[in-house]
């Protein structure tokens, strides 16, 4: 029931990215959008990263292994969705990169964590749901924000879908041997090292007062995000994974109102569709 509830948590929280970065990468770029967001989720994690400090020798080879590719996942994920927000629909990009969760699910199952088969066809009913809302809108991708390519936003969110699923499989495998902060801190820490600190140094940070607002609240949700993902992964990381993908749900109603960017019909079905999985999937985990 824990996955079931972080899921959840975790979508709504990426709901919130998802708005908060489309608005910042549009004003500002994608470079200074990372800069500002791994700074801000840099300093809010290393309070509890060093309150939590694991025992010596708990890093061992392997876990060091997993927190790098979480870091370099999660941060080469974000550099390529901001950028795919600048070239295409909010809506279409979001759908397309929550294939995420399906990616990280099957790299769980694959690494041999169980799932019966009533979960196993529920998951695979919000997979379809969301990869129907996802590729139903590439159609409209061919009107592009203004200035903007609808390839190359096609092209940057199928490649961040790649890179945060394999982050997120390895955020949740390491969260469920580490405090949960140090699942979280590497990519701040990737972030700060590799994005922020050469931007600021080069000059290239931009620093717009109508943008910093939403930077800034990315930066928190991000964290929020991957706290409430790793606690669901310690008991399921393939249900918190597919459950989590649900906020291209949330995110075609927002975007629909606020950026005035209709979903087709077939994506509605794709909801439509997300929304039976998850609610079949509650009902077995409750019965559970």
């Amino acid at each position: 029931m824990i996955a079931l509830i972080a899921g959840f948590a975790t979508a709504a929280c990426w709901t919130g990215t998802t708005l908060t970065s489309a608005r910042s990468s549009r004003l500002i770029g994608a470079s200074s959008t990372l800069a500002i967001v791994m700074f801000v989720g840099f300093v809010v994690t290393v309070p509890f990263a060093i309150a939590t400090a694991p025992p010596p020798g708990a890093l061992t080879p392997r876990l060091l292994v997993l927190l790098l590719v979480a870091g370099v996942g999660n941060v080469l994920g974000l550099q390529l969705l901001y950028r795919g927000y600048r070239e295409g629909l909010v809506a279409v990009v979001s759908a397309i990169t929550s294939t995420e969760g399906a990616i990280a699910a099957v790299l769980a199952i694959a690494a041999g964590e169980a799932v019966s088969p009533g979960i196993g066809l529920a998951l695979l009913v919000v997979v379809a749901g969301v990869a129907l809302a996802a590729f139903a809108g590439v159609g409209e991708s061919e009107h592009p924000v203004e200035g903007g390519s609808a390839r190359k936003g096609l092209a940057y969110a199928a490649t961040a879908a790649v890179a945060f699923g394999v982050g997120l499989y390895a955020v949740g495998a390491a969260a469920n041997e580490l405090p949960i902060a140090y699942a979280v801190l590497p990519a701040r820490l990737v972030g700060v090292v590799v994005v922020a600190l050469p931007v600021a140094a080069s000059g290239r940070l931009r620093l717009d007062r109508a943008a910093l607002p939403w930077a800034i609240a990315d930066g928190l949700l991000e964290v929020a995000g991957l706290v409430t993902f790793s606690v669901g992964a310690r008991e399921a990381i393939a249900v918190t994974s597919v459950l989590a993908s649900q906020f291209i749900v949330f995110t075609a109603l927002v975007a629909w109102f606020l950026f005035r960017e209709r979903p087709t019909r077939l994506q509605t079905v794709g909801v439509g569709t997300v929304a039976l999985g998850v609610a079949v999937l509650s009902a077995i985990r409750a019965a559970a």
